[in-house]
């Protein structure tokens, strides 16, 4: 009803409204559509984070090592600021794309293969090289992903940053004085 009125003002001939009504109708429905299915598979991309930095969580509490406990923590941490980044800002979920879909499961399984090599007591060169393998990557893959939280914030960053130039030189355009006004110490 509110979409005739609209097609009307754009001079549409009579004879082609129905037409024109058929296909804006359409549209609609394939934009609604394709928004469901976005909607849907990027809940199930946080979902599925969600889980598996859960399995991380839980994989942390069954490691001996003291050291490699601590980098899991602040591994699973980072993991979880990601997500509530994602979750938070839907935007920044391109940005994030390899992350979910690959540098984050293959973390679950290489530590879910250090736990179960770990709790067989596993003592030969192999098993040992691998631990110790593992142990350096999981340091590797925290700092990795703390500059993939990074990353998600660096428009803001420079969007903030620019802000405040533009807002500084508006102030200095505007004759005020901006330097410790009230000779507040600094």
């Amino acid at each position: 009803a509110i979409t005739a009125p609209l097609l009307r003002s754009i001079r549409i001939k009579p004879s082609c409204l129905n037409t024109v009504y058929a296909l804006f109708t359409v549209c609609i429905l394939i934009i609604l559509k394709s928004n469901y299915i976005l909607t849907n598979s990027f809940l199930e991309k946080i979902t599925t984070a969600k889980r598996q930095n859960a399995e991380i969580y839980a994989l942390m509490h069954r490691v001996e090592k003291p050291e490699l406990i601590e980098d899991i923590k602040q591994l699973h941490a980072v993991i979880a600021k990601i997500i509530v980044t994602i979750e938070k800002a839907p935007e920044k979920a391109g940005k994030a794309n390899t992350f979910f879909s690959y540098y984050l499961p293959v973390t679950v399984k290489i530590l879910g293969k250090y736990d179960l090599i770990e709790n067989q007591d596993l003592n030969s060169t192999e098993s040992k090289k691998m631990m110790e393998t593992t142990e350096q990557m999981v340091v590797k893959i925290k700092k990795a992903f703390e500059e993939q939280l990074a990353k998600l914030y660096q428009t803001d960053i420079v969007d903030t940053d620019a802000e405040i130039k533009v807002f500084e030189s508006m102030l200095n355009a505007e004759s005020f004085n901006t330097t410790d006004h009230f000779n507040l110490k600094k």
